[in-house]
């Protein structure tokens, strides 16, 4: 009996570790390639998976496309969604700065694909962009403006605010290259990611606090 109840999970573990080796092989082709240059035949490859098995997850090319791209959307906005209006304004912005930066240091492709995505106009994600995305940008803008209109902030408009701290943390895996060209570094560099987190942080905040 033991040994029936444990064969689910070890069943649905290795259904969970191939489905995410699809996910990061297909993550690697469409960040260099996009969805045009990306053959699911090197996908499968690089995932160690046959073709067929793979279909067998994601029926097309698309829908492999699509999950990619709501998996990075997952680790792109979870900072944002862990904003509460009972935290601490300019601690709460700050940590979310050192949390999205971390996130261009470790998940550098997924922010290239997704500003691919984007710079293409969104064909295959204006729903998420629409509905879910949108619904969170609302709700943390809210929060935002309460405690801009509680005196806790300095007068903004939160959607800007969120843009901003968006392009700016993302800029650092998006233009990796032009940034290590001029520096010399990448945020991989212990000492430069410590110090782009304290530079933007300061800057920011210095921005939006109550004068």
């Amino acid at each position: 009996m033991k040994s029936d109840e444990k064969r689910p999970t070890r069943r649905s573990r290795a259904v969970a570790a191939k489905r995410s080796a699809i996910l990061q092989a297909a993550l690697s082709f469409f960040s260099q390639f996009g969805i045009h240059g990306t053959s699911l035949d090197k996908v499968a490859e690089r995932a160690d998976v046959s073709k067929t098995n793979l279909l067998y997850y994601f029926p097309s090319k698309e829908a492999l496309y699509v999950a990619v791209l709501k998996e990075i959307l997952d680790i792109w906005l979870a900072p944002l969604r862990a904003l509460r209006h009972d935290h601490q304004p300019l601690v709460a912005i700050r940590n979310y700065i050192e949390l999205k930066l971390e996130v261009s240091r470790d998940h550098p492709e997924a922010s290239r694909l997704f500003c691919l995505e984007m710079l293409q106009g969104a064909p295959l994600l204006k729903g998420e962009l629409a509905g879910d995305l949108k619904q969170l940008v609302d709700d943390k803008a809210a929060i935002i403006r309460q405690w801009v209109e509680e005196g806790q902030l300095a007068p903004i408009e939160p959607q800007h605010l969120i843009f901003m701290l968006w392009a700016t943390t993302q800029h650092y895996a998006d233009f990796a290259s032009q940034v290590e060209a001029i520096t010399g570094q990448t945020l991989q560099d212990a000492d430069f990611f410590a110090q782009t987190v304290e530079n933007v942080q300061r800057m920011v905040i210095e921005g939006i606090r109550v004068r």
